[in-house]
């Protein structure tokens, strides 16, 4: 069962969604952003793969507790990361890390220390019933129609990960557009096989 979340006061960008698909990969993550009270010293970690929403999660967060947020802090030094967490904790207000890539290796110990106390959340890949609402809020995003039956041909044949999903979607809308025909099998077929490789579109 997938639901969706709204970005609340902030507008979303050109091409950007205005709400978050929750589904199987995200849920825990959702509902644990909705209570960050319950968070080890008010801080979380979140960790995913590439266009999993970890940013989206993020925005929505802070529009909604009016908390600290530190994207992508693999960019910033250890030491101003120190110093936002200290100010986070004499204000009593939570702090959340998104994290970009596989790990985030901490040198300064006083920090490792911290975020190893840390509430670690980690959005996982998408089941069927996700990947298809991904699938089809992606094409709402581009005013994209689908076609009939494209989920059920396209999500058993797909690689089960969000920037796949994406990719997918974008390549679909490409070859509409380019061809000026409608998207229907031919379309869904070749779009997987230019993301995916050779015979990706086709049944075995």
């Amino acid at each position: 069962m997938t639901s969706q979340i709204a970005l609340p006061l902030i507008p979303a960008g050109a091409g950007e969604p205005s709400s978050i698909v929750i589904g199987s990969g995200n849920r825990a993550v959702a509902e644990a952003l909705g209570a960050p009270a319950n968070w080890p010293f008010r801080t979380a970690i979140l960790h995913g793969p590439p266009r999993s929403g970890k940013s989206l999660f993020a925005r929505w967060f802070a529009a909604r507790h009016s908390a600290g947020v530190i994207d992508g802090v693999q960019t910033l030094a250890e030491t101003e990361i120190f110093h936002r967490w200290n100010r986070a904790q004499e204000d009593s207000l939570p702090l959340l890390l998104v994290v970009d890539g596989e790990n985030w290796e901490i040198a300064l110990p006083d920090l490792r220390s911290r975020m190893g106390a840390a509430l670690q959340l980690e959005i996982g890949p998408p089941d069927d019933d996700m990947a298809r609402d991904l699938m089809l809020s992606h094409a709402a995003q581009r005013v994209l129609a689908l076609g009939e039956g494209a989920p059920a041909y396209l999500v058993p044949r797909m690689e089960r990960s969000y920037a796949a999903i994406e990719k997918i979607v974008a390549e679909i809308d490409r070859l509409s557009l380019e061809r000026q025909v409608p998207a229907t099998l031919s379309v869904w077929r070749d779009a997987l096989e230019a993301v995916q490789g050779p015979d990706q579109g086709r049944l075995l």
